[in-house]
């Protein structure tokens, strides 16, 4: 699999219901959970103050990252991302991803 650094911006559109932001937040850890343990999201920030979220996630391709990982988000509707494609780095301490 590929690494690609993925920012997400979420923004609730005005008048949504609490409730159903609440739920798809609740919906949003769980399937996060479910993404790490497929191997999918490896790494995941925010900054602090900021709603933004940073993180490294893995797919065979940017189609499969956007449409059958990012996609199945429950906050992905609401959501904007900037997703930049990673290779390593001759001088990175850490072991190597084929």
């Amino acid at each position: 699999m590929k690494e690609f650094l993925v920012e997400l911006t979420a923004r609730v559109p005005e008048g949504t219901d609490p409730a159903e932001v609440d739920r798809r937040r609740a919906a949003e850890a769980v399937r996060a959970r479910e993404l790490a343990a497929q191997g999918h999201l490896f790494r995941l920030w925010r900054p602090v103050g900021e709603f933004r979220v940073i993180g490294v996630w893995r797919a065979d391709d940017e189609t499969q990252l956007r449409e059958g990982v990012l996609g199945s988000l429950p906050m992905w509707p609401w959501a904007t991302a900037a997703i930049t494609p990673l290779q390593t780095h001759p001088n990175d301490p850490g072991p190597a991803v084929s």
